[in-house]
């Protein structure tokens, strides 16, 4: 298929799906988009398979925090847990995991299809269907700032539940003691780390999801295609952007596991503590726990676009935007 007849697919899916050639339509808020993805996202995260990848984030977690002490893999790593603290160690930091990230995953999908409603408005169908890759990459960059502005707090808390086993007892006991402890500052101090890790991560995940599903829709007729057959493409995009997604953001996955490890130092600027752990972990360092994450993060992405599309269509909340 020509390069020329897959951009005029694009523009005609910009019209069928922005609806930008009826001008009776009715502009739709960023709410309306993130209302729309909380059914689905909420599904996603309370999905089965998140108990699983809790476990093995909270391995990958310990990997980063004590590399000498977690330094033989992930299958060791979890029976190293579980001989160590017990099998409920595996589970520390669930119920932050579930509402940060439901969060997050609203304001990140919704917030990616309305960017890139704003982005097709501004420029034109036929512009936007020229220039898809940057309204990918800047949709999904604006989408996950808010995104992470709403899960810091939990992932703060998540990695004090795990780093420290008698912090708290839970989430609401552990928000409580971090607010007294630290204040305001202790729930954003990993800020940016949570940004350089989770951009980066965002914008590599829709803009490979996005270029591999483009790449399928082109090679086979869509129209055609049956229900598995959706499903299979949505998978199969869904793990190549996993597995882009957590090699980028790796480095700053590790920062911020130890960056919330401990309370900061009074009056210690969070940019000094940046460097001199980014300085201590070194390239080396800063990969540790990556085939850990590689499985977590491909596993989940996989899932994640795979069910995401059928919760969609099944409540109805297909307003999403392709210019593919």
């Amino acid at each position: 298929m020509s390069h020329a007849h897959i951009s005029q697919l694009s523009v005609k899916a910009c019209e069928s799906e922005v609806g930008a050639a009826d001008p009776n339509r009715t502009p739709r808020g960023v709410f309306s988009y993130i209302a729309d993805m909380l059914p689905p996202v909420l599904f996603v995260a309370l999905l089965p398979t998140r108990f699983s990848l809790q476990l093995m984030c909270n391995v990958k977690t310990r990997i980063q925090l004590d590399p000498l002490t977690y330094n033989r893999g992930l299958s060791a790593g979890l029976q190293q847990v579980v001989a160590n603290d017990g099998a409920g160690a595996l589970l520390t930091g669930f119920g932050p995991t579930v509402v940060g990230y439901f969060l997050q995953g609203a304001f990140k999908f919704g917030g990616y299809e309305f960017f890139k409603h704003c982005a097709i408005d501004t420029l034109g169908r036929e512009t936007a269907s020229n220039n898809r890759n940057t309204i990918y990459l800047g949709s999904s960059a604006f989408a996950e700032f808010f995104g992470d502005i709403a899960l810091c707090p939990f992932e703060a808390v998540r990695i004090r539940l795990v780093s420290e086993r008698t912090f708290a007892r839970g989430l609401i006991d552990g928000f409580y003691k971090m607010a007294q402890q630290e204040g305001f500052r202790g729930f954003y101090s990993g800020l940016g780390p949570v940004l350089l890790k989770q951009v980066p991560y965002t914008m590599a995940t829709f803009v490979v999801y996005e270029k591999a599903l483009g790449l399928a829709y082109s090679t086979f007729d869509r129209a055609t295609l049956s229900s598995n057959a959706h499903t299979m493409i949505n998978i199969g995009s869904g793990l190549a952007a996993g597995l882009a997604a957590a090699v980028v953001s790796q480095p700053a996955d590790t920062v911020l596991s130890r960056i919330n490890k401990v309370q900061s130092q009074r009056g210690e600027r969070t940019f000094v503590r940046l460097y001199k752990i980014a300085s201590e972990l070194g390239i080396r360092g800063s990969y540790a726990g990556i085939r850990a994450r590689l499985v977590m993060v491909g596993g989940m992405t996989a899932c994640q676009f795979a069910i995401y599309g059928h919760i969609k269509q099944a409540i109805g909340a297909t307003g999403g935007v392709e210019i593919i």
